[in-house]
């Protein structure tokens, strides 16, 4: 979706440096294109709830020979430009984090460039071109290894056995793990 940095503009809250933060934001948007920008809740570590401006979208990021979109959020805070955005990985249900020298357990981004922000050297458009260089060489996610579901459940279906008892109870019972199915049990013992 095309956005006009007056539509960005009316979105931010007055307490936003709001002709400046519309005005990175349209210039981010120019470049990657695969974000959006949205006012959203943000939870603080301390439970507190904000909300924030967001760019939330993917990024373009080459690794080998290929180029992979990378899901992103950036939080931008109303003390922005003078702090750094906070921002995320944000791995789809297909995905895991890659926790690594620059991306913590729970997605958070921890590049040098965010801890050295510098109002007037440092913008949006300017991180998001760091952040596409560092996860080009440390990729933030991968895929998560194919666990077929369906498959599981066919083995589980194969290997399960439902035993009727006398008092009409219904039992499921899997099967050892030499493929025999149970011993059944001596009513007496049950």
């Amino acid at each position: 979706m095309l956005y006009y940095e007056d539509t960005i503009k009316k979105m931010l809250p007055k307490t936003y440096l709001r002709k400046y933060v519309a005005h990175e934001i349209y210039i981010a948007l120019t470049h990657f294109k695969n974000l959006e920008p949205m006012m959203d809740k943000y939870v603080y570590n301390d439970g507190t709830t904000k909300d924030l401006m967001s760019l939330t979208g993917t990024i373009p990021v080459m690794f080998g020979d290929k180029t992979y979109n990378i899901p992103v959020c950036l939080w931008i805070e109303e003390s922005y430009p003078q702090t750094a955005p906070i921002c995320y990985v944000r791995p789809t249900r297909e995905m895991v984090v890659i926790k690594g020298k620059y991306i913590s357990n729970n997605g958070e981004v921890l590049l040098p460039y965010l801890e050295e922000w510098k109002n007037g050297e440092c913008d949006l458009v300017s991180l998001l071109q760091v952040m596409v260089a560092m996860f080009g060489d440390f990729p933030p996610v991968c895929m998560q290894p194919e666990l077929e579901q369906s498959s599981c459940w066919l083995q589980f279906q194969r290997h399960a056995e439902v035993l009727w008892k006398t008092d009409g109870s219904l039992h499921l019972y899997l099967s050892r793990e030499d493929d025999q199915p149970p011993q059944q049990e001596n009513e007496t013992n049950c």
